[in-house]
């Protein structure tokens, strides 16, 4: 059996290519959702309605056909089920034609290049929205989730982002097709219909690598921090990738979340911290960053970590002689997370690695004793802070 899966563009009209057109117009039954279906009815053909890959699958091993056409909105390489489809049809021989995709047709639309574009699915998901405005210079969002148009302009508004600019796209190809574009301030109000796509626009981008962030870049407050030069090694020990899940337990200011953040862009991380003192600082600087990648949660741990996401990578910088426990509970579900552990007195250190070995960890202890220099009358002397041993999991 020979089974097209066809790019139909924006509307299965005008915007269908003619190779797709033809596949169409040879099958002998379409297949897809209702909204993908409905252009092609009048050509009489048998239609099966769904989007479910497994129910897809099922009707083609039983109906008998010589061809179909399994019908996907817009490129079939553009956040599209034909990926998953094709991989279950290895029965089948498969074909797939290419469409026009959302973001090509909205970038002509608005006279504006894409290959600097970043892509972001908000489909059924609610993505790290600022984080990703921040790294790029143009970032597309294909919404039709929970997350809006107006949702993405108020967080923007919410982390100092108001003035960016922005194109919203509703109804792309069809007769009430609407494009605006503004600031997202101006459209943190307005609703649009949820086929909707949208472009950001943010001409400076950030363009360094963040490591050892300056402590004086952060706000401090009364609550312990991690200072730049441990933190810079133990961001280097963990080496979070760009779609790892970080637990920080003890978060304190949140200055070793933010470097973890900013390293996670598509990630995430667990900020946790029993001191009402170091939430509020937490958030506070994942603002200062724009790091809305950060989920803070006040509580104590290994309590408070029950339900929450498995961690790729954890740092324990707080752990108030619980240590062993939260190492447990990192280590559910069969996941094994790189730890890396902050420590000051030569017990702790000890429980820490005799707690890795205990989970079969290889484990690394590196002392650290940063000394900064300040003027004293006419001279420079150091200023030496604490030694710091770091522990590290593997």
């Amino acid at each position: 059996m020979k089974i097209y899966i066809v790019g139909i563009g924006m509307d299965g009209d005008k915007t269908l290519t003619a190779e797709a057109k033809t596949a169409i117009e040879n099958a002998d039954v379409l297949i897809g959702a209702k909204r993908m279906t409905e252009p092609f009815a009048a050509l009489g053909k048998p239609i099966f309605e769904s989007w479910k890959t497994d129910e897809i699958c099922a009707y083609l091993d039983d109906c008998g056909k010589e061809n179909a056409a399994v019908l996907m909105s817009g490129d079939c390489g553009f956040f599209s089920g034909a990926e998953k489809l094709t991989e279950r049809l290895d029965k089948h021989e498969t074909e797939v034609i290419a469409g026009i995709s959302t973001p090509v047709y909205l970038c002509a639309k608005l006279g504006i290049p894409w290959q600097e574009m970043h892509f972001v699915s908000l489909h059924g998901a609610d993505g790290n929205i600022v984080r990703n405005v921040r790294r790029n210079v143009k970032c597309f969002f294909l919404l039709g989730g929970n997350v809006t148009s107006a949702d993405i302009c108020k967080k923007l508004c919410d982390y100092g982002m108001g003035a960016v600019k922005v194109h919203i796209g509703a109804r792309l190809a069809y007769s009430d097709e609407s494009i605006k574009s503004g600031t997202a301030c101006e459209f943190a109000d307005e609703s649009f219909d949820g086929l909707c796509a949208m472009i950001v626009e943010n001409p400076s981008p950030e363009t360094r690598v963040f490591s050892g962030i300056p402590d004086s870049e952060f706000e401090r407050g009364n609550v312990p921090m991690t200072k730049a030069e441990i933190r810079a090694v133990v961001a280097s020990k963990l080496n979070v990738g760009c779609k790892e899940t970080v637990w920080d337990i003890g978060c304190g200011t949140g200055s070793v979340s933010v470097e973890c953040a900013l390293a996670a862009y598509e990630g995430k991380v667990i900020a946790v911290d029993k001191n009402d003192d170091a939430i509020t600082l937490t958030e506070r600087n994942a603002h200062r960053f724009g790091c809305d990648n950060i989920r803070v949660i006040r509580g104590s741990a290994p309590e408070i970590l029950s339900g929450l996401p498995s961690p790729d990578k954890v740092f324990i910088g707080g752990a108030s002689g619980n240590i062993s426990a939260i190492t447990d509970a990192a280590f559910l579900n069969e996941n094994k997370p790189k730890i890396v552990i902050t420590a000051v007195s030569l017990e702790t250190l000890n429980e820490a690695v005799t707690m890795l070995k205990n989970h079969g960890l290889s484990v690394g202890v590196t002392q650290l004793a940063a000394a900064r220099y300040k003027a004293l009358g006419a001279h420079t002397v150091p200023d030496t802070q604490n030694p710091v041993f770091i522990i590290e999991g593997v």
